[in-house]
C-alpha cells in the first residue's frame, strides 16, 4: 500500500493535505502564494545560474580593421 506524500507550500510550508487537483494554484497552496513567488522571480531574488566561461576555450575574435 502506498502512502501519500506530504505536500507544503514552498512559500508559506503551509500544509496541503488531499489532492493536488484541490489545490488550482499548485505548488502553492493560495494565489497570494504563487503571486509571492512571481515578486520574487521578477524582483531577481531567485536567479538561474549561468553558465561559467573560460576564456580560454572561447573562440578568438578576429580584429577589426
Amino acid at each position: 500500500m502506498a502512502t501519500a506524500k506530504k505536500v507544503t507550500c514552498p512559500i508559506c510550508s503551509s500544509a496541503m493535505p488531499g489532492d493536488w487537483s484541490e489545490y488550482p494554484d499548485y505548488p502553492f497552496c493560495t494565489k497570494r502564494c504563487r503571486l509571492i513567488d512571481l515578486g520574487r522571480w521578477l524582483g531577481e531574488d531567485y536567479r538561474v545560474p549561468e553558465k561559467q566561461s573560460d576564456d580560454r576555450s572561447s573562440p578568438a575574435r578576429p580584429d577589426e580593421e
